[in-house]
């Protein structure tokens, strides 16, 4: 064995000389391209954190980087199926795109991304991989896109009118039946509000075990009667009777500053508090979670097969799992969202930002639960809209 590690160690100095060697390579081919980043442009505070990350990937690295605001990334998905099919496979419109669950899925069985890069990225050695960052709704990601930040529905309330908020789906049917008029969901597709709903199947399914199976007629039929018998009941005393919806998460914490509503939702556990810093809710809004969890998952950022600076892309990325860029990411007054670095794999200085608690977020321990396979949404955002869309 004394043998055998000069050997071992001349071959992993070898392997780590030519990864540097390949990394240089990339930074100098993406120094001067413009990056379009295809990302949700609905959060003021998320807006402005990519302008920051853009600007310091420019002065860095000689990357420009242009945010293409985007409200539905489906939109994007059928952009980039479009262009591949009309012969665009190498000048695409987009170079990175944030993503996770069936739009990644859509893509990876597509064919239309390009991969694997993202464990070749430097600052992969930082990554928590305890945390759910090889797998995006049970689709395994293999390399094809790279986790950017962690992410558990969390109901938002203000203390002045709930002091004792819902910690259950039966809990808040009798809530909304207590206070009609005053709770509500966004629409699907509307992303909060299509993950609301998966919230109440996994907790309303006879067997919430099948929602990680990839879907067949049998198995959905069966795993959703209880959801649609819940909404039946629910729908009569919502906001508007259930008639029409709040277009979206933002709209719904609109609400519940107006007094219009007693609960709204977010995917962000300290969203609260950062919307309590900037003055849109009331100090005395706090977040909680339903006592046997909520869903979790970690959202990530790809790579289109035909991303014109694919180069630019990589260092772009790579920026934004950097310690530095995370750690800014995380702190509640720039957008608070969870880091999927370790902290034991970080330097001290950046680990402050990401161990912060504030008046408002979400101070409790709710359990995750695994996001049901990506093959459900579809199915159930299409049964909801048979169901209720007309309305």
């Amino acid at each position: 064995m004394n043998q055998l590690l000069p050997i071992l160690m001349a071959f992993s100095l070898s392997a780590t000389v030519m990864a540097n060697t390949d990394w240089n390579k990339i930074e100098a081919d993406a120094k001067g391209q413009t990056v379009y980043f295809n990302a949700w442009g609905g959060g003021e505070n998320i807006n402005a954190y990519i302008d920051w990350a853009a600007t310091q990937t420019q002065k860095k690295y000689g990357v420009s980087v242009k945010h293409v605001k985007v409200t539905d990334t489906s939109d994007v998905i059928k952009r980039i199926k479009t262009e591949v099919a009309a012969g665009r496979t190498t000048n695409g419109s987009v170079d990175v795109l944030w993503v996770n669950g069936e739009n990644f899925k859509a893509l990876k069985q597509a064919k239309l991304l390009y991969g694997p890069w993202a464990e070749s990225l430097p600052n992969w050695r930082f990554v928590d991989l305890n945390k759910p960052v090889r797998v995006d709704f049970s689709e395994p990601t293999d390399g094809l896109e790279m986790p950017w930040g962690t992410a558990q529905l969390t109901f938002i309330a203000n203390q002045a009118t709930v002091k004792n908020p819902p910690r259950s789906a039966q809990a808040l049917l009798a809530f909304a039946k207590a206070n009609a008029g005053q709770v509500s969901y966004p629409k699907p597709p509307d992303f909060h509000g299509t993950t609301f709903l998966k919230q109440l199947l996994l907790e309303l399914a006879p067997d919430a075990k099948v929602l990680q199976q990839a879907l067949s007629p049998e198995l959905f039929t069966k795993a959703s009667a209880p959801l649609w018998a819940y909404l039946d009941q629910l729908h009569p005393v919502l906001w508007r009777k259930g008639s029409s919806f709040p277009k979206s998460a933002a709209d719904m914490n609109q609400m519940l500053a107006d007094g219009q509503l007693k609960l709204a939702l977010t995917f962000n556990p300290n969203e609260a508090a950062n919307l309590i810093a900037t003055q849109q809710l009331p100090k005395t809004a706090y977040s909680f979670g339903f006592s046997k969890g909520t869903i979790g998952n970690v959202h990530f950022l790809a790579i289109p097969s035909n991303a014109k600076a694919k180069a630019g892309a990589q260092v772009f990325a790579n920026f934004l799992l950097s310690p530095e860029a995370q750690a800014k990411k995380a702190d509640l007054k720039i957008w608070g969202d969870p880091s999927v670095l370790a902290l034991d794999k970080i330097p001290a200085q950046y680990r402050q930002s990401m161990q912060m608690t504030a008046p408002g977020a979400l101070n409790e321990k709710i359990p995750t639960l695994a996001e049901p396979h990506s093959s459900w949404v579809a199915a159930i955002e299409a049964e909801w809209l048979k169901r209720y869309g007309a309305k």
